[in-house]
């Protein structure tokens, strides 16, 4: 899988610099999407720690994630379930692990990186200029300059999504489901991963619904910075289909009656 990066992305220079982020990557099923290459050259050249979360898988994952645990074992933890109980909870495990273990910032991502790992340092760039905020999400933006690559139905149908979303929060938000995400550590964060999530799939907007209720609607629109990505593509083999899409306006509904 190609995932070419732009040319103002940063150097390896700025990439050994950065220090105390763990980002959490949920893992089912991934043995012929998880791109090993990008991932070794990532963290040969990074000091981010990495924990991948493998989610009951079936088939080889728990084989391809022993090699990078064994390529670089001082950035790399794998945690085993042996159970699939989905993307959200295999997230919140891999948070609330990474919060024991202490960090400055914690997150999760993609297996598949449609989001490149380059896009971390500018993630955590945006948490270290701005200390008000406590979260930073990627935002998949369509820009000159940018090369975002969607699915035209995927598209249209994620911008009815997200319009309906901001409406019942209450927040202008662009872009929930982007998997790429990046929290300060804090007791804000453990607040919003120390409960089970009910959603499996939008666990997104229940995240933000919960931080709604932490800090007030005025608080959480100062709090959370949508980064418009540099680079961003759909991968084949989504376990996403566009049925699940309706299902996830009924988790919404459910959402903003539990939360809001």
């Amino acid at each position: 899988m190609g995932t070419g990066v732009p040319p103002d992305f940063p150097h390896n220079s700025r990439l050994a610099n950065m220090r105390n982020a763990v980002i959490v990557v949920p893992c089912y099923n991934e043995e012929k999407r998880l791109p090993l290459a990008e991932f070794r050259a990532f963290l040969k050249d990074s000091e981010v720690d990495f924990v991948f979360v493998n989610d009951g898988s079936r088939d080889r994952t728990a084989d391809v994630l022993a090699s990078l645990k064994q390529f670089r074992p001082d950035r790399v933890t794998v945690l085993d379930e042996g159970v699939n109980r989905g993307k959200a909870e295999a997230v919140r495990r891999g948070i609330l692990f990474a919060l024991e273990q202490g960090c400055n910032y914690v997150g999760f991502w993609d297996a598949d990186l449609a989001t490149p790992l380059e896009e971390i340092p500018h993630l955590m760039q945006v948490l270290d200029d701005r200390p008000h905020l406590d979260m930073v999400f990627g935002a998949r933006v369509k820009l000159l300059g940018r090369r975002v690559q969607r699915k035209a139905a995927r598209h249209y149908l994620g911008r009815v999504f997200a319009t309906v979303v901001s409406q019942i929060l209450g927040l202008p938000i662009y872009d929930t489901q982007c998997g790429a995400k990046l929290f300060r550590a804090s007791a804000h964060a453990q607040a919003l991963f120390g409960r089970a999530f009910l959603s499996r799939w939008v666990f997104d907007v229940e995240i933000i619904a919960r931080y709604i209720g932490q800090v007030g609607p005025a608080m959480a629109s100062k709090g959370i910075y949508e980064f418009p990505l540099h680079a961003w593509m759909d991968v084949a083999g989504s376990k996403l289909k566009p049925s699940d899409f309706f299902k996830a306006f009924w988790d919404v509904l459910r959402i903003k009656r539990a939360y809001l």
